[in-house]
């Protein structure tokens, strides 16, 4: 492994993974207190300090192995807990508690592309320059991908929970008995790069947004 080029890559990945990863659980937490409960509020939850939220597996080791080793880049952070006794409306609370993560990420991500506009028309250090642009690019890709993963009708996922509270109570029982092995079944698909069917029609949705801009800035 190339250390030099290891070390590159953490550089311009972590910040975009890291704030991905935080954001997309804040806004578990943020949805989760206008629906009635303050659980992840009270636990200091809602802070955008990564550090509240880094899961050592997670959003540390996990990633950094994948980057590694350059396979796909999927990461997590601490579940934002949810008290559902103090929700209104149970059933709807969970499902928009459950979309405001990957709606997150899809804000992020036009952020980023924003990000990546703005340095194709600033005339500075071309080092610098080309940094960020690289950084902007990959927060696109990471919160692209973290959306699209999230939204998988696969429990713990979000997909999961939204199917879940879809489904009549009995059938979302049912769903909800996949939770333990949920996650490691997607780790698995992803692992053998069986995801490609779905993130390359979004990655490549994306590519044409970020040509467009760019070709603008031309």
């Amino acid at each position: 492994m190339d250390l030099i080029a290891f070390l590159t890559k953490i550089s311009i990945w972590a910040i975009p993974v890291l704030f991905a990863i935080t954001l997309h659980e804040v806004a578990h937490g943020w949805m989760a207190r206008y629906f009635g409960d303050r659980t992840a509020e009270l636990l200091g939850r809602l802070s955008l300090n990564p550090l509240r939220h880094i899961d050592p597996v997670g959003t540390v080791l996990v990633p950094g192995l994948l980057l590694a080793v350059g396979g796909p880049l999927i990461g997590w952070a601490k579940p934002v807990p949810v008290a559902t006794r103090g929700l209104r409306n149970p059933r709807r609370a969970l499902i928009a508690i459950s979309l405001a993560g990957p709606a997150a990420n899809l804000a992020m991500a036009a952020i980023w592309c924003g990000v990546l506009a703005a340095m194709t028309r600033f005339n500075g250090n071309l080092t610098m320059v080309g940094w960020i642009a690289l950084m902007a690019q990959a927060g696109i890709v990471i919160n692209v991908v973290l959306a699209v993963l999230n939204l998988l009708p696969i429990p713990p996922l979000d997909g999961g929970r939204v199917l879940t509270n879809l489904l009549p109570p009995s059938l979302g029982a049912k769903l909800d008995r996949v939770e333990p092995v949920g996650f490691l079944l997607v780790i698995g698909l992803a692992g053998f790069g069986l995801f490609g069917w779905l993130f390359d029609p979004a990655l490549r949705l994306v590519g044409r947004v970020i040509g467009a801009l760019v070709g603008d800035s031309a």
